[in-house]
């Protein structure tokens, strides 16, 4: 999905990154129990602040994150608890050590990234500078299946975009794992501004103009899904 100068072969990379990462026995994965599983799809929108859905989002028996969303400081919004975080390596960030990491790979590169940032550490630069070492247990480590990323953006974005954005790659995770999906923090704020919550140009939106992402689209997805009641949508 992002280019490379030279990729290296990908069955040869899975190979070498399963041979470090067991890459099972996650409690999302284990369909044996009977437990309903509630999960909290929290994404990244300005419209959180001043929400107060933090307790409502720790409630969850998983509460999923993405990218470099921060909880501390805005623990009234957007609650304290995580399960599992969504990154790649350009937006990792430092996860406590009883949160999965989930590995969204965009290039061969990506998934070499998490296999020397456990090793040797040799690779520091994508197309800009990532962590050389990454403090996750290997036993917390999963990666979003790749044929699943084409399936959602052939059949969820109908090819609109380069590639899907980390939200709705999660959000469509969820559907497939979760049995009530609820969702916070998609889309604008009440003045019709995108931004992070966590970040001060509530006019800016400049993430929407790249044209790697059809954010409008995506955003009409979420809509769709609350409106066949597939989806909890809080709009902040």
């Amino acid at each position: 999905l992002q280019g490379e100068k030279t990729p290296k072969n990908i069955n040869a990379t899975l190979k070498e990154f399963f041979g470090i990462i067991p890459g099972d026995g996650d409690p999302l994965q284990d369909r044996g129990t009977y437990m309903c599983k509630r999960c909290a799809v929290v994404g990244n929108s300005g419209n959180l602040l001043q929400s107060q859905y933090g307790q409502d989002i720790d409630s969850h028996d998983f509460v999923l994150r993405m990218n470099r969303a921060p909880t501390t400081g805005y623990e009234s919004d957007v609650g304290s608890k995580t399960t599992h975080h969504f990154v790649y390596p350009e937006s990792y960030k430092e996860l406590a050590e009883n949160v999965s990491m989930i590995l969204i790979p965009f290039k061969t590169l990506d998934l070499r990234w998490v296999v020397t940032a456990l090793t040797t550490g040799t690779i520091n630069f994508t197309y800009v500078p990532v962590p050389r070492k990454i403090k996750v247990k290997k036993e917390k480590i999963l990666v979003y299946n790749p044929a699943f990323m084409k399936y959602v953006y052939e059949n969820w974005l109908q090819h609109h975009g380069r590639y899907p954005s980390t939200g709705l790659l999660t959000l469509i995770f969820a559907l497939h794992v979760c049995d009530e999906v609820n969702v916070y923090g998609f889309g604008a704020d009440s003045k019709g501004h995108w931004h992070h919550y966590w970040e001060n140009n509530a006019s800016a939106g400049a993430f929407r103009k790249t044209g790697v992402h059809d954010g409008d689209f995506e955003f009409n997805v979420t809509l769709t899904l609350a409106s066949i009641e597939k989806i909890n949508f809080f709009k902040g």
